[in-house]
């Protein structure tokens, strides 16, 4: 173990971490249910969904076993010019959960390139036509991904600081509030007025990286409605809402007015495999379905719809839509909502927001919501030293349990979070 955590330190450079004042990472040699092992035999409870990936458990026998059958048939082929039946499934099955609006699917590997996808098609649906639309309308506090594409249509911040000078322009209209909405409307409003906007994109009715804040679906109808009286492409960035972390299959089924373009990824595979997957409507690909080369989509990775990923991608696709893991959902929802109403009035808790399988507590700070909050360094220890993983958002403490989690685990993790909020 020794050996394995020295060669860490002088070979690995990790996500979010500085290279000073981080310490060692922790060592991980087993996963199984809501549990993460450690060689040393602490059992540590994952809830996170170790990034929000993990839907049904660590290691899942029936997701780990359709991987095993898959690798001795096919591991991998170009996917263009070439398909594979795990893709041709996949695509079956994701298209019926997405919104019935969405046609078609396109694979890539991951939730950053899937929203790069949809930027893309909706900056070449405008081309494709000989039209000229260059800008996009996103919300202030938005998180896209990392590549430079989905950092564009991103807050600017620490983050991207060293990277502005490179990133295309984006117009934001404020978060929408619970007392702001006509002031949002109007901007918007004034925006589409203004610009030539090609595409609206938004992370359906929670903002996660910005601390999981959560607003109605009744102000992004309104705003979608507005989009499409002017032609606005709307993109959903589902990366983190979908797959039932909502308590529908994803965001977009709360919303009378669907998005033309969908990414998804995170828990897609269940946490096995990266994938990602952008979706679209008939209208998005009517610009691209001419006999010119030119109005080719010109996209792809090396890995994309990977079988192996794919066929995880089933396995998953499975246990989710299992009455069984819909009441799972909709009792971890009902647990959170319970505790959520205890914490109301809490001196040391400034708010607390919940959704689905999200619960976010927001403990009362001078620092404000900030990620570099300095209770960040207290949070993470304190729960860690416990054996919980909770990752904060600066001062919020967030819980996103795999959906096997039991009662008796939700109650050790509130009463856990109880513990730290009294000894502020």
């Amino acid at each position: 173990m020794d050996d394995l955590s020295a060669s860490d330190r002088k070979n690995i450079w990790h996500p979010f971490t500085p290279l000073q004042g981080a310490g060692d990472p922790l060592l991980i040699s087993a996963g199984e249910g809501v549990y993460l092992h450690t060689p040393d035999g602490r059992k540590i409870l994952d809830a996170v969904s170790s990034w929000w990936v993990n839907l049904h458990g660590h290691c899942h026998p029936e997701i780990a076993a359709a991987i095993g059958v898959q690798a001795k048939k096919l591991e991998h082929v170009i996917f263009a010019g070439f398909t594979h039946e795990p893709a041709i499934r996949l695509s079956e099955n994701l298209l019926t959960i997405l919104p019935p609006n969405q046609k078609k699917i396109f694979f890539s590997d991951n939730g950053s390139t899937a929203v790069e996808v949809g930027l893309k098609m909706s900056f070449q649906y405008w081309h494709n036509q000989g039209i000229r639309k260059t800008k996009v309308v996103a919300i202030n506090g938005a998180y896209h991904g990392d590549t430079f594409g989905s950092m564009s249509v991103a807050e600017r911040g620490p983050f991207t600081e060293p990277f502005s000078p490179f990133l295309f322009q984006t117009a934001f209209i404020d978060f929408p509030e619970k007392n702001n909405e006509k002031e949002v409307l109007r901007q918007f409003k004034d925006l589409l007025d203004g610009l030539d906007v090609a595409a609206f994109i938004f992370e359906p009715l929670i903002q996660a990286a910005a601390g999981m804040r959560i607003y109605p679906a009744a102000i992004l109808d309104k705003l979608i409605a507005l989009a499409h009286e002017q032609g606005v492409v709307c993109i959903a960035d589902e990366v983190f809402t979908g797959f039932g972390r909502t308590g529908n299959y994803f965001a977009s089924d709360y919303l009378v007015n669907k998005p033309d373009i969908m990414a998804v990824s995170k828990g897609i595979t269940g946490g096995f495999l990266p994938l990602g997957v952008t979706s679209c409507s008939e209208q998005i690909l009517s610009a691209f379905d001419s006999p010119e080369f030119t109005k080719t989509f010109f996209h792809g990775h090396s890995y994309t719809a990977n079988p192996l990923a794919c066929a995880a991608a089933n396995a998953s696709f499975r246990l989710l839509t299992d009455g069984n893991c819909l009441e799972r959902i909709a009792g971890i929802a009902k647990k959170h909502n319970a505790f959520a109403a205890q914490l109301a009035g809490d001196p040391n808790v400034s708010d607390v927001r919940t959704l689905g399988t999200v619960l976010a507590i927001e403990l009362r700070s001078a620092e404000g919501t900030e990620y570099s909050n300095s209770l960040r360094k207290k949070i993470y220890p304190y729960f860690l030293e416990r054996d919980i993983l909770l990752r904060p958002l600066g001062n919020i403490i967030y819980v996103l349990p795999p959906y096997p989690i039991t009662d008796e685990q939700l109650d050790h993790i509130y009463n856990s979070i109880r513990g730290f909020i009294a000894g502020l």
